[in-house]
């Protein structure tokens, strides 16, 4: 059977490809030109149908499970088919492999990425949700050049988020992971904590987590300060908190620096080693942006020479982070896994969130879409 061919008069598919036409959405054959204008949908002829009577919305690697099982997933049965993969793709082949002849994908793991390469090789792909707000792991460029729609989640969990922020600013400060760890080896190793109340938090980056830490920091009775790419008296006054004009400021102020910018090509290193030594001797850094914001070598090197108090971090370079690196060896950082946002509630808002995308998106409403 040809993979488009489906029955015309598909009660499921012809609503949802009439609005996706009118929305102006286009897809590639394998006439069209890689570089050439693609081909709008249409949904009467047997070239523009999708296989069966139904979309077919992927989850190309559940690894580690976050959708899988959820009860949002069950919204879908009406719209289309849903195929899970739970581990992920052994390589990019493998990833096309299964993505082919997919309309929808639902990226519930950032370790997935969609470059260029895997893009271009899927002809039938509409749309992606991410069960995220960063979308570093797709190439936009790519997906507007050839029509596909991206959606996130943009402030879904940042309360959830903003909590575990806090946890491994309190961790780091009072010695909880390190001196746990010394007393589950039977030494009666004390270290001076750090206090938190009255401190100056910097936050880099005031979007909805950046102003949940504030939130949660003038609760503390800190003194909160920030910068962003984009300040305004509005902004600050919504936030309660006082922009400084540049970043090295907020670095010289702050006890806690708390980082909460999207990855970009203005983002990718913006903590590294000239930024680090600006920073007070007894300072904190929290990373819950991304990883390769921050430039983990130096981050290291700074810690093994007593120019930080400690570091947080949820976010690496690269994840899953398994490698052995010196940030390992210093008794001073706390590290988890990618999982802020990683509570009953928060996942279930994520799954939501993406299967909310989904949904308004077959019925012509997009919405949460990013531009390039």
């Amino acid at each position: 059977m040809d993979p488009r061919r489906c029955l015309s008069g598909s009660r499921t598919v012809r609503p949802v490809f009439d609005r996706l036409a009118k929305m102006g959405l286009y897809y590639r054959t394998a006439a069209d030109k890689v570089d050439g204008p693609a081909t709008p949908f249409n949904p009467l002829s047997v070239e523009t149908t999708f296989m069966s009577d139904s979309v077919r919305i992927l989850v190309p690697g559940d690894d580690p499970p976050q959708i899988a099982g959820s009860p949002q997933l069950d919204r879908l049965q009406s719209y289309g088919e849903v195929v899970i993969h739970a581990d992920r793709p052994a390589s990019k082949q493998d990833q096309i492999q299964r993505a082919a002849g997919c309309q929808v994908v639902i990226n519930s793991r950032g370790s997935v990425t969609w470059r260029d390469e895997e893009l271009r090789a899927l002809p039938d792909l509409r749309m992606i949700t991410t069960c995220s707000i960063g979308t570093d792991m797709i190439d936009l460029k790519t997906a507007a050049e050839l029509g596909i729609v991206v959606s996130n989640q943009p402030g879904r969990t940042a309360p959830v988020v903003a909590e575990h922020m806090f946890g491994l600013l309190f961790t780091v400060a009072k010695r909880a992971a390190f001196q746990t760890a010394e007393i589950r080896e039977q030494r009666w190793t004390r270290r001076m904590n750090l206090g938190v109340q009255g401190k100056t938090l910097g936050i880099v980056g005031t979007g909805n987590i950046g102003a949940e830490m504030a939130r949660l920091g003038r609760a503390m009775g800190m003194d909160v300060i920030a910068w962003t790419f984009n300040p305004t008296p509005e902004r600050a006054s919504q936030l309660g908190v006082r922009f400084v004009d540049t970043l090295s400021e907020l670095l010289q102020q702050s006890d806690y620096v708390s980082l909460h910018v999207a990855l970009t090509e203005d983002t990718r290193g913006l903590i590294g080693q000239q930024e680090l030594a600006v920073m007070k001797d007894d300072a904190v850094l929290l990373n819950g942006a991304r990883g390769p914001v921050v430039d983990l070598d130096a981050l290291a090197d700074s810690l093994q020479k007593g120019q930080l108090a400690g570091a947080g971090l949820d976010v690496f370079p690269d994840e899953p982070f398994v490698e052995a690196h010196p940030i390992s060896d210093c008794e001073q950082v706390v590290m988890t896994p990618h999982a802020a946002d990683q509570t009953p509630e928060g996942v279930d808002l994520l799954n939501g969130g993406a299967v909310d995308n989904v949904i308004v998106f077959l019925e012509g409403r997009p919405q949460n879409n990013v531009a390039v």
